[in-house]
């Protein structure tokens, strides 16, 4: 009988891919990694790309803009990733993807030529500001959780 090339184990592959944990099943040592990665990244979002957004030659809207779907990546990234509690980035997903498309339907009404949409921004950025609260709920939950876990003398 010829072989594909992977085992078989039960009906399962043998080599198949490592499936990602959460922080709710995480152990100390990938709750560790993930805090780290995730504080390093917030660090670098708020230390960096923050300001380098607001020196681009565009509007408020548009930077905005370019700030939201940038978290909804990053988001997209942690959730894959398993870089927190999932319930709580699914949620920062959906904040995140709702002030992205606000802001991308105020860049659309502008170019329209509806000028009175200054709401949507105001929505959009509140929603931006939720959202990163939600990410850094998540990494106080994750050290918490890493705090407790820690061997006690």
């Amino acid at each position: 009988m010829a072989s594909n090339g992977s085992a078989h184990k039960g009906g399962e592959p043998v080599n198949a891919p490592p499936i990602r944990h959460s922080a709710e099943d995480a152990s100390p040592s990938e709750l560790r990694r993930a805090s780290t990665r995730l504080l390093l990244m917030l660090l670098a979002l708020g230390l960096l790309v923050v300001p380098i957004m607001r020196e681009l030659p565009l509007g408020q809207s548009s930077r905005t803009g370019i700030l939201a779907w940038l978290l909804v990546a990053l988001a997209l990234y942690w959730l894959a990733e398993g870089m927190g509690y999932r319930p709580l980035l699914l949620l920062q997903l959906l904040v995140f993807s709702i002030a992205a498309t606000l802001l991308s339907a105020k860049v659309l009404l502008v170019i329209a030529d509806v000028n009175r949409v200054t709401f949507l921004r105001t929505i959009a950025r509140a929603l931006v500001i939720l959202g990163a609260a939600l990410a850094v709920v998540n990494l106080i939950g994750m050290l918490t959780r890493l705090y407790r876990a820690r061997p006690r003398d």
